[in-house]
């Protein structure tokens, strides 16, 4: 499985697409498919239909209309945001005792 420098709850900023330039907090990411769903980002519309049956007291029927939804994309088109400086960078990697850890290529503070 490919590894990937971008994790669940990281915030990154969208470098390219209709999203470029929005900051977000990542809610899934996917290393098999080289795929990531940020917060806020990639938002579709889904037509849903009512479903369920209506029971006599009548609450198990779903909510049908026009649903605004999240959609995957590309991890090459994020980079990771910065804690200590606050901006996109690239991801380095330091080992400090045989512990790996995340590194700001900008200002070499732990992410």
């Amino acid at each position: 499985m490919p590894a990937t420098d971008i994790r669940k709850n990281d915030e990154v900023q969208v470098i390219t697409g209709k999203d470029r330039g929005r900051r977000g907090r990542v809610v899934n990411v996917v290393p098999s498919r080289n795929r990531v769903m940020v917060e806020g980002v990639a938002r579709a519309k889904k037509h849903t239909r009512t479903t369920g049956k209506r029971s006599k007291s009548g609450s198990a029927l779903q909510q049908g209309g026009i649903i605004d939804t999240e959609l995957f994309i590309d991890l090459s088109n994020v980079q990771l945001v910065c804690r200590a400086c606050g901006k996109a960078t690239r991801v380095g990697h330091r080992i400090q005792d045989g512990v790996k850890a995340r590194v700001c290529m900008r200002c070499e503070a732990e992410i």
